[in-house]
């Protein structure tokens, strides 16, 4: 992997569409986390405009720790970053009062997980409106393309991904480039949607390496079938997910009206 070389047509890129666009440079959540620490370090190398912006709600201490951690570090850096902090925990305590909390706790959950996330993607359009930004998304190939491990809608709202075609270890390997805190590079990946240090692998039941793996494998043509022990059990938590995700991974389908009933 030709880490510097790749570090540098992400750089390019993103502030060659940034400039086509008439922008003045970009907006990006930061949550503590690899994904936006890199994506962030790389809008911050572009010279143009960064707002990083910090949208706790509810949130775990070691996650905000550690965003506070690099933004400062960013900030230190690049003279073009500023940042600002949206504590959106009064607005989704009051959108609970406003809807229906009855049914599945699970099920409760998760609505309300992925509706911390749409509040955040607002937060970041309002801001990108207001100051001529783009929304920088934060999504890596695996999550984005692969298991579909993001909220439709919420931070898979985005203008452009710089890292969506980088699985999760070469974004460490970017990170580490990069020179993102040692905090963010050992912290397992969390999406900080439950309030809670749960990590991504307590969700999903496998890890990144397990996920790029299996869609390696599924890539090649394989099966579960193919596989015994913990390589078909991860192979078929990638595959379930992969299945039931595909709504957020293809393009929002059109009812397209026959030409005679027009």
């Amino acid at each position: 992997m030709q880490t510097e070389k790749i570090v540098n047509h992400i750089v390019d890129w993103l502030k060659d569409y940034a400039t086509k666009a008439g922008v003045n440079g970009f907006v990006i959540g930061i949550s503590g986390g690899i994904d936006s620490a890199v994506t962030s370090t790389l809008c911050a190398k572009t010279g143009l405009d960064l707002l990083c912006i910090e949208m706790p709600i509810h949130q775990a201490a070691s996650h905000v720790t550690r965003a506070q951690e690099h933004i400062a570090q960013l900030k230190e850096r690049f003279p073009n970053v500023k940042d600002t902090r949206v504590d959106l925990t009064p607005v989704f305590e009051e959108f609970k009062t406003e809807v229906s909390l009855e049914g599945k706790q699970a099920t409760v959950d998760m609505a309300l997980a992925n509706t911390r996330a749409r509040l955040r993607m607002t937060t970041l359009y309002y801001h990108a409106g207001l100051l001529g930004l783009l929304v920088a998304g934060t999504g890596n190939k695996v999550e984005d393309f692969g298991v579909g491990f993001y909220t439709k809608y919420g931070d898979g709202g985005v203008d452009l991904s710089p890292i969506a075609d980088l699985l999760k270890t070469e974004v460490y390997k970017i990170g580490d480039y990069l020179k993102v805190p040692e905090s963010i590079m050992k912290a397992a990946p969390s999406d900080g949607l439950f309030g809670d240090a749960r990590s991504d692998e307590d969700q999903i039941g496998a890890s990144y390496p397990e996920l790029e793996w299996a869609m390696k494998m599924k890539d090649e043509g394989k099966t579960a079938s193919d596989f015994e022990g913990r390589q078909r059990e991860a192979f078929e938590i990638f595959t379930r997910y992969n299945n039931s995700n595909k709504h957020k991974m293809i393009a929002i389908p059109v009812c397209e009206i026959p030409n005679n009933l027009k």
